[in-house]
């Protein structure tokens, strides 16, 4: 496996409890809070987020801003806003792939040594998990590899058979 794989580590858990210097929310492009993980940040947060969020205006899909981490354990929150599933024809992968590449690109720009992401775009969203974790782990280990920071990403799951997918993503990228 290619170099870039060590610094990618997939963790099956609450992405709210990782010591982290970033986590990332899969947010709504209001960023006011929502269902899921969402939900969950900003529970985990506290109400400090949401007046936060209020002065961002809002973020489009494909996009990231980052806030105050507040009552977590992680120094920043990188809200992106993956696309909804529609089937796959209107430019879903280059959507979500800019989800993690701005991600990306706002943890770096940071100084963010540790970044975790939950599975953007799966849940209520329901793109399908495997092409997800795919473009994913792709566009994390593309981003790695012309990068020193971040250190490690952290693909944070929710259940055992999405970390699974995530580590055949990794296999699979370590194989091209």
């Amino acid at each position: 496996m290619s170099k870039f794989g060590e610094r990618i580590s997939i963790h099956t858990g609450d992405i709210t409890k990782l010591d982290v210097d970033a986590i990332v929310n899969a947010a709504n492009s209001s960023l006011l809070g929502g269902g899921g993980v969402d939900g969950a940040i900003h529970r985990a947060a506290g109400p400090e987020l949401e007046f936060e969020c209020r002065m961002l205006n809002g973020c489009k899909v494909g996009d990231a801003k980052l806030t105050k981490g507040y009552r977590l354990p992680a120094r920043y929150i990188i809200h992106t806003v993956g696309p909804v599933w529609q089937g796959g024809g209107k430019g879903e992968a280059g959507l979500l792939a800019s989800c993690y590449r701005r991600s990306l690109e706002i943890a770096h720009s940071y100084d963010c040594r540790t970044v975790a992401f939950p599975a953007i775009s799966t849940g209520i969203y329901r793109y399908p998990k495997n092409e997800a974790a795919n473009i994913a782990v792709g566009t994390a280990s593309d981003f790695l590899q012309q990068n020193v920071l971040p250190e490690t990403v952290v693909f944070c799951c929710f259940d055992d058979q999405t970390a699974e997918l995530y580590r055949q993503a990794v296999a699979g990228v370590g194989e091209r």
